[in-house]
């Protein structure tokens, strides 16, 4: 099985916001074939996406706010500029109290699917722990609720830690949604909701298992959201240890590791 590996700029953001170029391009030596972006500190949607096609970086996904309402062509304009195929939100902790939030939510992500499919962009959705959790007394965790309202068109991009750290089984997770699972975001560490993150195995993460379950899965993309060490190194480790599961490979055929 091969899986190009790229990274979530949300990881890099401090370094980014003091030199965005020397940034992206020390991600691109250290092997990343792709990057997520989360916003642009230290530039413009323009010059990064220049930065990007001159580094041969492939752009899978990015991170925004759903193109609905007033920002719906802001939005989607951005995903353009940057050449991105596929737009991934979320929702936070409060939008998954009940089943009616959890219905609002997806109705949202209802609009933002057909908007973006007028440009030919798909949208997806990121977890956090919160959507692991039981709704009232359902009996059911969030996840599920979302399974059911939203349309097959909207895929997901699992975070496998966040779910492990709500006490699921990731592994089990990503088969149990199938084709729908198209990205997986990579990080590691204690488990524990409120502990720094660590490089990819060096914390409680089965990354072999996590890997061999992603059947359908076209990219594995690190992201560490804060940690405790240094994050450019961690970084490095974390694509070290992927490398050593899997071979990593580039579809812009730029380089294979």
């Amino acid at each position: 099985m091969t899986l190009p590996i790229g990274l979530q700029l949300y990881s890099v953001r401090e370094s980014a916001k003091k030199d965005f170029e020397g940034t992206i391009r020390r991600v691109a030596e250290l092997g990343y074939v792709g990057v997520e972006p989360a916003g642009f500190p230290g530039t413009t949607p323009e010059l990064a996406g220049k930065l990007f096609r001159k580094l041969g970086l492939a752009v899978p996904s990015a991170h925004s706010a759903l193109p609905i309402g007033d920002v719906k062509n802001e939005e989607l304009d951005v995903m353009d500029v940057i050449g991105c195929k596929r737009l991934v939100s979320g929702f936070g902790p409060d939008d998954f109290k009940t089943v009616d939030s959890i219905k609002v939510v997806c109705e949202k992500f209802e609009e933002a699917r057909a908007n973006a499919a007028e440009r030919g962009i798909a949208v997806g959705y990121h977890n956090h722990w919160w959507e692991y959790e039981t709704v009232g007394e359902t009996g059911k965790l969030g996840v599920d609720f979302m399974l059911e309202f939203l349309s097959p068109e909207i895929f997901f991009e699992i975070d496998t830690y966040w779910v492990t750290v709500a006490r699921q089984n990731a592994a089990e997770t990503i088969a149990r949604f199938g084709e729908r699972v198209q990205l997986l975001h990579i990080k590691d560490g204690l488990g524990k909701r409120d502990e720094p993150m660590l490089a990819a195995g060096s914390g409680v993460m089965d990354f072999p298992s996590i890997v061999g379950a992603a059947k359908s899965a076209d990219w594995l993309i690190v992201e560490l959201d804060h940690c405790a060490t240094d994050m450019m190194q961690a970084v490095a480790e974390s694509i070290e240890y992927l490398a050593s599961l899997i071979p990593i490979v580039n579809p812009n055929n730029r380089y294979t590791l």
